[in-house]
């Protein structure tokens, strides 16, 4: 079949990493939540793209309410995205304003660091260490 695309072909190969890269990102939170509204709830919670609950740790939402001002509280939405691109293979980056700010609350970054172009970009052993500090309150979405 000569109008059958190779498998070694660039746009069939494009086309399969972008179903396995949103496989990946199934697991990530739809729709992000204020920190103030999942501290009201009785079992914080979210749904991801792939239609299951992804539940918060009650501990950890604690302690990011003991540590942001109100204002950021309300804010601040969970969980913090970091972006993965190709094409920076040692670093995320974070696209949220208020995310940013959090994160230099809590001493995670300097307060020297400024988003550029809208994006902040930041070493993946660091981002690694925030996740693992703040487990549920972080995800890493595949770009």
């Amino acid at each position: 079949m000569p109008d059958r695309p190779s498998a070694g072909d660039e746009s069939t190969l494009l086309r399969w990493m972008r179903l396995e890269i949103g496989k990946i990102n199934d697991g990530v939170v739809a729709e992000r939540k204020r920190l103030s509204l999942l501290l009201s709830e009785e079992h914080p919670s979210a749904v991801t793209k792939g239609g299951a609950r992804y539940d918060f740790d009650r501990g950890v939402l604690l302690r990011l309410e003991q540590a942001l001002p109100v204002g950021l509280q309300r804010r601040l939405r969970l969980p913090i995205l970091f972006y993965f691109d190709s094409t920076v293979p040692d670093s995320f980056f974070i696209a949220d304003e208020a995310a940013v700010q959090a994160l230099q609350a809590l001493k995670e970054i300097s307060r020297l660091r400024r988003m550029q172009g809208g994006r902040l970009w930041m070493a993946k052993p660091l981002v690694y260490a925030i996740r693992n500090r703040y487990p549920t309150a972080v995800q890493i979405v595949m770009g």
